[in-house]
């Protein structure tokens, strides 16, 4: 029988999770607003406004929250594609690629050293995100989520997580939701410190970023 995080009262889980968001979000904070205001310059001169890119994302229990990256794409939106899930979001299924048309120059380069996240350490900052957790869906897909899916939204999301170094937007949707439950189901400090280091790795070498 597995067991449901929301039972499992370790200390971490209710104090020490978002103590650590907090102390290494406020030492990162320095840091990356000096880079949020490069980046912002720089999207500025070679992209245009809107410099940042809000959206609606589920976040722990489907509550919803909006989320701030820089944006990435062509200021163009297309029309919603109706989906006919009826048991759950395919585990085939794969949100974005490296092929897509509407993706800049600029934000390609934004894209494969994340450096498109960086404004999220204010929804850390604020409680909505987490350092490490699964990575926010948008409500379009988390609403097709059946139950096994919807365990992923136990905990609150994070900018990286397990899926993240595991493969990032070159697994598909199956996949990433199968490491979201076993992090959602192993969470603990040592994992976190874990999925923290191989991040930096991952991030430089530009693994899966699209």
């Amino acid at each position: 029988m597995q067991v449901n995080v929301m039972e499992r009262t370790t200390f971490y889980l209710k104090y020490g999770k978002r103590l650590l968001d907090l102390i290494v979000a406020s030492i990162l904070l320095p840091i990356i607003s000096i880079l949020i205001l490069v980046i912002s310059f720089l999207l500025l001169v070679f992209s245009g406004r809107p410099i940042f890119f809000k959206q609606y994302r589920s976040g722990v229990h489907f509550e919803e929250f909006k989320i701030w990256k820089f944006r990435t794409m062509k200021c163009h939106q297309l029309g919603k594609e109706e989906k006919d899930w009826q048991e759950g979001v395919p585990d085939d299924f794969i949100f974005k690629g490296a092929l897509d048309s509407r993706i800049t120059t600029i934000g390609k380069l934004l894209r494969k050293w994340s450096l498109d996240e960086l404004p999220q350490i204010i929804n850390v900052l604020k409680g909505e995100m987490s350092l490490v957790g699964p990575r926010p869906e948008v409500p379009d897909i988390t609403s097709f989520y059946n139950a096994d899916q919807s365990r992923r939204l136990y905990l609150k999301p994070g900018i990286t997580g397990l899926a993240q170094i595991n493969g990032r937007s070159d697994i598909s949707h199956g996949q990433k939701v199968e490491y979201d439950i076993d992090y959602v189901e192993n969470c603990s400090f040592v994992l976190d410190i874990k999925i923290l280091i191989r991040t930096i790795r991952v991030v430089f070498n530009g693994e899966g970023a699209y």
